[in-house]
């Protein structure tokens, strides 16, 4: 990684590493990977890289059972992008599964208020998305997708007061 980190550093690019919070993804494996924002801090330590920095995603944050408190020791150099999603609701954190998301502010399941506020307060500026994988989501045409993905944003970013 820190190889990696140095050559796409070279050519001015930052390197974004994600952390996978969902217990059903790290908790059946023998070995457990990286799975909170903690120890992926400890990893972009080790890289030893300016250019390495964190791909923070709403799901895993949540489903690693973060605060907005954790999201405040960063900085908006700490931070190379952001992805954002929603829970299924119904389901408790531990039973969640990656592959099933909601749309940006869909459920209210994650604390979106709160995560994109600390955003705001640690001065973060780069790229937000959506990463919703929805499988109704998928059954739309290109169009009525992207109308639906831009208004659950909308609903997202109007959650934090200006």
């Amino acid at each position: 990684l820190r190889e990696t980190a140095r050559v796409v550093g070279g050519l001015g690019l930052r390197f974004g590493l994600e952390y996978v919070g969902p217990k059903k993804s790290w908790g059946a494996r023998r070995f457990p990977f990286i799975h909170t924002m903690a120890e992926t801090k400890e990893l972009i330590s080790e890289i030893g890289q300016t250019n390495v920095g964190f791909v923070l995603d709403s799901w895993h944050w949540y489903t690693a059972q973060e605060t907005t408190a954790d999201l405040l020791t960063l900085t908006n150099d700490d931070v190379v992008a952001c992805d954002l999603n929603d829970a299924p609701s119904g389901i408790a954190v531990d039973q969640q599964v990656d592959s099933q998301r909601e749309l940006p502010a869909a459920t209210g399941v994650i604390d979106l208020a709160g995560f994109l506020g600390a955003l705001v307060k640690i001065g973060y500026d780069g790229p937000v998305r959506a990463e919703p994988f929805n499988q109704d989501l998928r059954a739309l045409e290109n169009e009525p997708a992207i109308k639906t993905t831009g208004t659950a944003m909308r609903k997202a970013f109007s959650l934090v007061a200006d």
